[in-house]
């Protein structure tokens, strides 16, 4: 099975240092919702696994998170695309829960659901704890300087092995033109 795992905001759509709040504040990224398509067009299962410390922030609550996937979702079909699931961390930093990147419990949810090894899955984040989740549970950091890549990438200490692409149609282009 071709599995590919998504960050969301500052991968598919555009990030905010206040959140994602609502629908209304959700944006695709250019090329994103057509890179997603190019996957599922060459066979690629496409998963996103976030960080959504603002249902414990008490910021937006499950009914928001749910309405912004359903946009996200819309936007995705709207260009042919789909995600086969949505794995998420609703909890803040404080609650030291084992799911929150940078650690592996999104990734060992994925690995378990669909009963592969990470190895060598591509895992595409813009930040330093997506990498990292990625890394240390087996799979294909990939970087992209959208969202706060650009910064990920000046302030270093990435995973060895980490590749980086300026956006995720340019990924996809890597991910597709490698398994051709």
């Amino acid at each position: 099975m071709n599995l590919v795992i998504l960050d969301r905001d500052g991968v598919i759509n555009v990030d905010s240092d206040k959140y994602i709040k609502s629908p209304e504040e959700w944006k695709p990224l250019p090329g994103s919702l057509e890179a997603v398509s190019r996957l599922n067009q060459a066979g690629y299962r496409v998963v996103v696994a976030t960080n959504q410390s603002g249902v414990a922030r008490g910021l937006f609550d499950m009914a928001a998170l749910n309405s912004i996937h359903d946009k996200m979702i819309a936007a995705l079909a709207q260009h042919g695309a789909r995600l086969d699931a949505i794995f998420f961390c609703p909890h803040a930093n404080e609650a030291h829960c084992h799911c929150r990147k940078p650690n592996t419990g999104l990734f060992e949810e994925i690995q378990q659901r669909y009963n592969i090894p990470l190895a060598e899955v591509p895992a595409i984040g813009d930040s330093l704890r997506d990498l990292t989740a990625a890394h240390n549970a087996g799979a294909q950091p990939m970087l992209v300087l959208t969202g706060k890549g650009a910064l990920t990438q000046s302030a270093g200490g990435l995973p060895e092995g980490t590749l980086v692409f300026a956006d995720l149609a340019e990924a996809v282009r890597h991910i597709i033109g490698k398994s051709a």
